[in-house]
């Protein structure tokens, strides 16, 4: 019993003598501590005076290069290859002929089509006139002597109209010996003797024929026609004869009114329009009546529409020779090349493909929320990280509205435009930026100094206080300008080196002085019982 509360006793002092090591020792740790903690307080801000400095802001992606143009070349002609006088990474020009195939099964079609197209050109053409038909003229001058139509009557191709008579000059034809016909000449007057009534009237020879007739009797004559001024009572009953000097008519003949006309139409029709009476006196050439055809208007118009069918007909056909010469529908360069002389081409199949590389260029996204800050004409700085350490320039050619919708955020499409293409190629991918506004030598402090509402952190002067801010500090309200992603331009509130506080980012050390939890003392030991 003694010697177990000897131990217990001795246990207690061993104890009660940790303690106060820990004491002596810890306590000075303890201090040091705290003091460090109070310090670190005071230094949670870093000063950062306001400066001049450059200040851009940019837009930047990333995208693939592509030509100026590119085209596959394809054709619906098939057959043999006959030349094709390229080769891949040749410069051909716009029109260059590409690759040229055997056409001659091309050629007997196309005179096919041009015979056709002829003869509905010649069909088509006989249909206009026939238009001319409808209106129906007096050949001749003179007095309208039988007329019988009116407006609606229907008029048959041949049918007589009217008879145009000019009673003012009769005609007679008259047999003069040959020997004597030759003595005469046109224009010679004669003297003209109207049997019945012994009448004399002056003369004109109008003609006088070559042709000998004979006689009863065997006499040989020439007919020689003679016009003579009605005066008023000639008839074509009437008989005359005639003397040319001494040169007497070897026999009598009868009067002829000179011009004398019987008109008939030259198609059919219906009498659209009437502008004459009979007994009405006319001019050669005068509009007697009008007629209207509605199947004359139709053969026109079906004579027209083969007209047309001939000639799409033939125009096919020359489309079709076309296409046997192949041309380059681009300037560029020959990227590749799938057929040469001699080949089988196959209709549909790609000949050859060409890239315009005048000049490359590329498309951004932009998204909706920067896009009214691109305009055309914008310089675009580009890089490659196939061609190191160099940097061209581009320029925004495009700006597409219509935007591309994903996963709630609308971006567009904008094209640049490179010119400057050395060591570039198609394909390649690079990085864009677009500056969108750029100042120089601006006021600015770092971007994170300044606080939501527009507000810096400033040092207080000795005796000022702000109650909302860290002891030592007070908030200044300033206007800003232009970001970047660093860098904030102060329009208003701060001069050139003025300074702002800029909360530091450490870690705080932390000290937790206390008992451990109950039921872990270390110096709780169970007693042993007796």
């Amino acid at each position: 019993m003694k010697s177990f509360l000897k131990n217990k006793k001795t246990k207690r002092l061993i104890g009660i003598g940790v303690i106060a090591v820990l004491l002596i020792v810890g306590i000075p740790y303890l201090v040091s501590n705290i003091g460090q903690r109070r310090e670190s307080t005071e230094e949670l801000y870093t000063m950062v005076a306001a400066e001049n400095r450059d200040i851009t802001v940019s837009l930047s992606g990333a995208g693939t290069l592509k030509p100026a143009d590119s085209y596959v070349v394809t054709t619906l002609t098939s057959g043999d290859v006959i030349s094709a006088p390229f080769e891949e990474g040749d410069v051909v020009e716009k029109d260059a002929i590409l690759f040229e195939i055997d056409s001659s099964n091309v050629g007997s079609n196309i005179e096919t089509a041009e015979i056709s197209l002829a003869e509905s050109q010649r069909n088509y053409n006989r249909k206009l006139e026939n238009i001319d038909d409808l209106t129906v003229r007096s050949d001749v001058a003179g007095t309208i002597v039988t007329f019988d139509l009116k407006v609606g009557d229907t008029v048959q191709m041949g049918q007589m109209i009217a008879t145009v008579r000019n009673s003012s000059v009769m005609t007679i034809t008259l047999p003069f010996g040959s020997e004597d016909a030759k003595s005469l000449a046109k224009g010679q007057s004669v003297l003209v003797t109207v049997t019945d009534t012994y009448e004399t009237l002056e003369g004109k020879i109008s003609e006088i024929s070559t042709v000998n007739e004979v006689l009863p009797g065997g006499m040989i004559t020439n007919k020689v026609t003679i016009d003579v001024i009605n005066p008023g009572g000639l008839r074509p009953d009437h008989v005359a004869t005639a003397m040319a000097g001494s040169i007497a008519s070897f026999d009598s003949g009868n009067f002829a009114y000179k011009d004398e006309s019987v008109i008939s139409s030259k198609t059919s029709g219906d009498v659209k329009e009437i502008r004459v009476k009979e007994g009405d006196i006319v001019a050669d050439g005068e509009v007697l009546l009008i007629l209207d055809s509605t199947m004359l208007m139709d053969e026109i118009q079906i004579a027209k529409n083969n007209l047309r069918r001939a000639q799409i007909s033939l125009d096919s056909q020359y489309d079709a020779l076309e296409n046997y010469m192949i041309l380059s529908p681009i300037g560029g360069t020959v990227i590749e090349k799938n057929y040469k002389a001699g080949d089988k081409l196959e209709a549909g199949k790609a000949l050859t493909t060409i890239f315009d590389l005048s000049h490359l260029t590329m498309t951004l996204y932009i998204d909706e929320l920067d896009i009214k800050k691109i305009n055309v004409g914008q310089p675009v700085s580009i890089t490659a990280e196939a061609v190191e350490d160099k940097t061209f320039i581009g320029e925004v050619t495009k700006v597409n509205i219509n935007g591309i919708t994903s996963g709630g955020t609308t971006t567009y499409p904008v094209t640049i435009q490179i010119d400057q293409t050395d060591e570039l190629l198609p394909g390649m991918n690079v990085d864009a930026k677009i500056v969108i506004e750029s100042k120089t030598a601006v006021l600015a402090i770092p971007a994170e100094a300044v606080l939501r509402g527009d507000r810096v952190l400033v040092k207080t002067l000795p005796g000022e206080s702000a109650a909302d801010a860290p002891e030592g500090y007070k908030f200044l309200d300033v206007k800003t300008g232009i970001s970047d992603l660093n860098y904030i331009e102060i329009t208003e509130g701060l001069s050139l080196g003025d300074e702002v506080a800029i909360e530091k980012r450490v870690a705080k050390d932390s000290f937790t002085f206390g008992r451990p939890p109950q039921g872990e003392d270390p110096f709780d030991e169970e007693v042993e019982q007796p």
